[in-house]
């Protein structure tokens, strides 16, 4: 080392122990060296507050006033709300699953946006089943008993033809082949619930079925979403139909195109259901179950010449046409394919499928059921012809 460099260090380490010294045994050079200590830090500590400019105001009542109107606005926001029910067909038997699934849609969603129900039913309801169903909502509810013109078999249907084909597919097992009750409650959501007099102030609803599940939290307003961006349909699943059940319904179709094509709108998802351009129908449907629909788009004029086209066909009673691939026909080609919306985020079960988000929407809407049994990638889901149209 350095001989100038050692003598450095002697003389450093030397000053160190004459301050320690100094500043153990003498008081007044232990409160001058702490006063300097602080004198020191104020100096870092200190940051000068620049003079206001004459042009900037105070903090005032109108800065105030428009925080308030911010907020008000933003609350505004919040409430905002779509002129929609939630509408349930149950029965009285139906009871427990509509209780099951009542306390689902209101913890997951209708507990925060408080959406109206609607019940319906071909019969009175009881005061049981009102006072259940009453106590699982704040929300409005209201009871309507289904027109028996609405919803029984029309006079016009052939009584010995319909009886011949459900006994014949009562035999074949088809599910519910035997069933008159069934085939009421698909013509009647196919063409008639929309024009009940409890709905007629409504433009949206959303069907809501007894005993199905619902996994996620909504943080939406599916509702507002559906006006906001002009969509007609929304579902969760669509999937392949029994061809059993509609042997006819593509040629009615057809027809009706023929017949009617001012209707067929331009941009329509024709693809969806039809890989040839229309000339088989591919079975897929949406799975009607669920739905969030606009009633506006069933009564207007070219869905309603569609449902009367087909109703006059006979096919509900001369074969089960159901409600699914009647709505999901008609929209496919009445409505604009970017009118159609798929609610990936809506996790639900109708036995015996379901479909559960993935990724970031399983975890956003604290989603309960597994992404492995998804409906969407089985062989019988028709998501794959969906995405296609797209």
């Amino acid at each position: 080392m350095h001989a100038r460099t050692r003598y450095l260090l002697v003389f450093l380490l030397v000053a160190i122990v004459i301050h320690l010294v100094l500043l153990n045994s003498h008081q007044g050079y232990s409160d001058a060296a702490a006063a300097q200590k602080q004198r020191i830090a104020d100096a870092v500590a200190y940051k000068p507050v620049p003079a206001r400019p004459a042009s900037t105001p105070a903090p005032n009542a109108e800065r105030i006033g428009q925080e308030a109107d911010f907020n008000a606005s933003r609350a505004a926001f919040l409430d905002r709300k779509a002129n929609a029910a939630l509408v349930m067909l149950a029965r009285e038997v139906d009871l427990e699953g509509v209780i099951s699934t009542m306390k689902q849609v209101e913890d997951r969603f209708n507990r925060k946006f408080k959406y109206p129900w609607v019940f319906l039913n071909e019969r009175p309801f009881s005061d049981r089943f009102i006072k259940w169903t009453s106590e699982m909502t704040d929300a409005p509810i209201e009871y309507g008993i289904i027109p028996r013109e609405h919803w029984n078999q029309p006079p016009w249907i052939n009584e010995t033809r319909a009886a011949e084909t459900r006994e014949r597919m009562k035999k074949q097992e088809i599910i519910y082949g035997g069933s008159i009750a069934y085939r009421n409650m698909c013509r009647y959501n196919s063409g008639f619930f929309f024009r009940h007099p409890l709905l007629q102030k409504y433009r949206y609803y959303w069907r809501v079925e007894p005993g199905v599940k619902f996994y996620c939290d909504l943080q939406f307003d599916p509702f507002l979403f559906m006006q906001d961006h002009n969509k007609v349909y929304g579902f969760t699943m669509a999937l392949l139909e029994y061809e059993y059940t509609i042997p006819g319904l593509w040629a009615s179709v057809r027809r009706f195109m023929k017949k009617y094509p001012q209707y067929i709108a331009k941009d329509n998802a024709l693809r969806f259901i039809s890989g040839d351009r229309g000339w088989t129908y591919n079975l897929c449907h949406f799975w009607s179950n669920f739905e969030i629909a606009d009633m506006e788009f069933w009564r207007s004029e070219p869905y309603m010449k569609f449902f009367e086209h087909l109703d006059r066909n006979g096919g509900f009673y001369y074969e089960r046409w159901g409600d699914a691939p009647v709505h999901s026909i008609g929209v496919a080609l009445l409505a604009n394919k970017d009118q159609i919306h798929f609610f990936d985020e809506i996790g639900y079960r109708h036995e015996p499928f379901e479909h559960c988000p993935s990724g970031e929407a399983h975890a956003r809407g604290k989603c309960w059921c597994s992404v492995d049994e998804t409906f969407d990638s089985m062989w019988y889901s028709c998501m794959r012809e969906f995405e296609r149209v797209y």
